[in-house]
């Protein structure tokens, strides 16, 4: 009597377990079927924004299903991913990831609340560009050198000015290491005031997105000196990189990335990756980015995650050797 009972309630189990596994299977095979969220870890309106919608538009169009960005800013893109770990693992919600939040953090704070390198599976690249250096028109700098050859003749002496952890700090901190000099960095709570102080000549220079600095640019209210790239940019093909002025490897840049929280299922992994991948290889988005100046990178989980832990090494060398410390 108990062998019967004990089959039958093997056989009920089994089927129990049989329907959880095929309704498993078949939310994961059909997958998506509502609508998915993106968060985007700045306020709209900024580069990270117009990426983040840009993607959005294309995973809609490719998934059938809408692709929704909702921002949710703060402490330099760190709020809105560690609210990401928190979500279901189902693809649901996905992450953008980047520089300041996914590496810059890494080095910045000690008791992060997350690991960019083992709560995320990181989908694509995608987009990445330099920073441009620029000085005001007032300045006697023509070139790269004519920067280092003052620095040099008169430590501290010359002032930047900085938005804290960001990109253009990041860029300026590795430039400082690299070529041996010291300037003096005037802190900034946002890209907008700094921007105005630089136009008005308050501060001499700074390190700047290139697709932010153009316009300024073309209007002869900065002078670009170099990118921060390892080849130069189409949007300044007579500008040099300061790799090619004599500091062979350097590279600073902003970047952005897709990435979701670790343990969604595989097979959904793989149908996001590819539909990433399909995106970022449509003539919509390369003309897009192309247009302002960002490189479209190479595609997909593997490049991107290489370099996204090439980056948090990166940028945790140069914090440590700077002493830069979490506002």
């Amino acid at each position: 009597m108990l062998k019967k009972h004990f089959r039958h309630a093997l056989i009920a189990f089994s089927a129990i377990t049989s329907i959880a596994i095929s309704g498993t299977t078949l939310a994961q095979t059909d997958y998506p079927n509502k609508a998915v969220k993106i968060i985007v870890p700045f306020p709209a309106g900024g580069t990270s924004d117009v990426m983040g919608r840009m993607l959005a538009e294309e995973l809609t169009k490719i998934l059938k299903q809408p692709f929704v960005v909702e921002n949710i800013g703060g402490a330099g893109g760190t709020i809105g991913t560690e609210r990401a770990t928190k979500m279901a693992a189902d693809g649901y919600t996905l992450i953008q990831t980047g520089v300041g939040q996914s590496a810059v953090a890494h080095g910045l704070d000690p008791n992060l609340k997350y690991n960019s390198m083992t709560d995320f599976v990181h989908l694509s690249q995608v987009h990445s560009g330099p920073n441009v250096l620029v000085v005001h028109p007032s300045t006697p700098f023509k070139t790269l050198k004519d920067v280092v050859d003052f620095a040099k003749a008169n430590p501290g002496k010359l002032d930047y000015g900085f938005t804290h952890a960001a990109s253009g700090h990041m860029a300026m901190e590795l430039f400082k290491q690299t070529t041996g000099i010291y300037l003096t960095g005037i802190p900034y709570r946002g890209g907008g005031p700094m921007m105005t102080d630089i136009l008005g000549g308050t501060i001499p220079m700074m390190f700047i997105n290139q697709d932010v600095a153009l316009p300024h640019i073309k209007a002869g209210k900065l002078r670009p000196l170099a990118v921060s790239s390892a080849q130069r940019n189409p949007l300044y093909p007579d500008i040099p990189t300061i790799a090619e002025s004599g500091y062979k490897g350097f590279e600073a840049l902003s970047w952005s990335g897709i990435s979701v929280v670790k343990g969604t299922p595989q097979p959904i992994v793989d149908k996001l990756e590819a539909a990433v991948v399909q995106a970022m290889k449509s003539e919509a988005i390369k003309q897009r980015l192309t247009s302002v100046g960002f490189v479209v990178p190479e595609p997909g989980s593997k490049p991107y995650t290489a370099f996204v832990k090439k980056e948090i090494d990166t940028w945790t060398r140069v914090i440590k050797a700077a002493g830069i410390k979490p506002q």
